[in-house]
């Protein structure tokens, strides 16, 4: 393999074992598992879901249902509010597969009663602390209209109703995030009283990850497992190990004066996402790749500490800076592997 700019490595062993994991825990609490796609964007590992025997997929927008689509998945729910200017594409889609959608106005629901062409299902979006968007889980009244708008409407089937916690994504501790997953059992058994029938679906990474009751809830969707990150590192979501991608990053320059080393791989790479560890901006971890581009343990010494559209600078300890010349690679791990996934889909490579 010649890598010649930033390529994002793929583990599929790492993968399979993070897809098994979850689909374990799924099963074990007897709770539907609908994986969110929108991390990997990608046919290969949609593969290795449907290798385990997953059927039922999440998405966050209309191409990429259509994108999944194609490629022969046919439940998908597109876990973001509804675009109603695509709505010829979500007629397209709702003609051939089964299709979930999301909303959280009457406006809306009635649009899409007068607007669609095929029958689909339909999650209302509740905002359960993370402040994004959503129904706010206390309006009751709210939710109440919306739920009569959409039981009155012909043209859609609702099925319940649809929570992100990402508010776990800023936890400071496993306790904090627990304690934020343990506040969406509560607003799903509350909503599970007031609307007999209606189903809960939640989706966050660490707390699907760490949590061991999924009291009041019927389906997790959860995405990042896939391939984790340094964010979900650092917030004990999971141990380096189970990390499964690094973006390859071919070294242009080597400082030693400044301890840094400069790579081929900028925020049009890995993004911007930046976590503070002890006081620091870190855009990444960074690893030693092996012959087949695989990576072992983090360097712990070092870390992108800055970006920009094409540079990365790497802060490196001696050994590295001794090592290193202008040729090699670095494998960086991601502080969102999400982000940098979705930039480096045309550049991606499974081992």
């Amino acid at each position: 393999m010649n890598i010649q700019s930033p390529s994002f490595i793929i583990d599929k062993q790492k993968c399979l074992s993070n897809i098994r994991f979850m689909s374990d825990k799924a099963k074990t609490h007897s709770v539907q598992f609908r994986p969110h796609f929108k991390t990997h964007q990608n046919a290969g590992v949609g593969e290795l879901y449907r290798s385990e025997g997953i059927r039922k997929i999440t998405v966050s927008s209309v191409d990429m249902a259509e994108y999944f689509m194609n490629l022969g998945w046919d439940d998908i729910t597109i876990a973001f509010p509804v675009n109603i200017r695509q709505m010829d594409k979500i007629n397209l889609i709702a003609r051939k597969i089964k299709l979930n959608l999301v909303a959280e106005s009457t406006g809306v629901v009635k649009y899409l009663d007068q607007n669609l062409k095929s029958k689909a299902g339909l999650f209302i979006k509740i905002d359960g602390g993370y402040n994004r968007t959503g129904i706010i889980h206390h309006d009751i009244e709210n939710i109440s209209e919306v739920v009569k708008a959409s039981r009155d409407s012909s043209n859609i089937e609702l099925k319940g109703f649809l929570i992100h916690s990402g508010h776990t994504y800023a936890a400071q501790s496993v306790k904090e995030i627990l304690e934020i997953h343990h506040e969406s059992l509560a607003i799903a058994g509350n909503l599970k009283n007031k609307f007999p029938g209606l189903m809960v679906s939640i989706g966050d990474t660490p707390g699907c990850s760490l949590a061991n009751d999924f009291t009041n809830i019927d389906e997790i969707r959860p995405g990042n497992f896939v391939y984790y990150d340094m964010m979900q590192y650092f917030l004990g979501s999971c141990s380096f190990d189970k990390i499964a991608v690094s973006v390859a990053c071919p070294v242009v320059s080597v400082h030693p004066h400044k301890k840094e080393v400069v790579v081929y791989g900028g925020a049009v790479h890995l993004s911007k996402e930046v976590l503070n560890i002890n006081n620091s901006r870190y855009y990444g971890g960074c690893t030693l790749l092996g012959d087949n581009h695989g990576w072992g343990k983090l360097l712990e010494t070092c870390f992108v500490k800055g970006v920009s559209q094409e540079h990365g600078i790497i802060s490196a300890g001696e050994k590295l800076i001794s090592t290193i010349k202008p040729g090699d690679l670095i494998g960086v791990i991601p502080v969102h592997s999400c982000l940098a996934a979705d930039l480096l889909r045309k550049n991606t490579i499974m081992i």
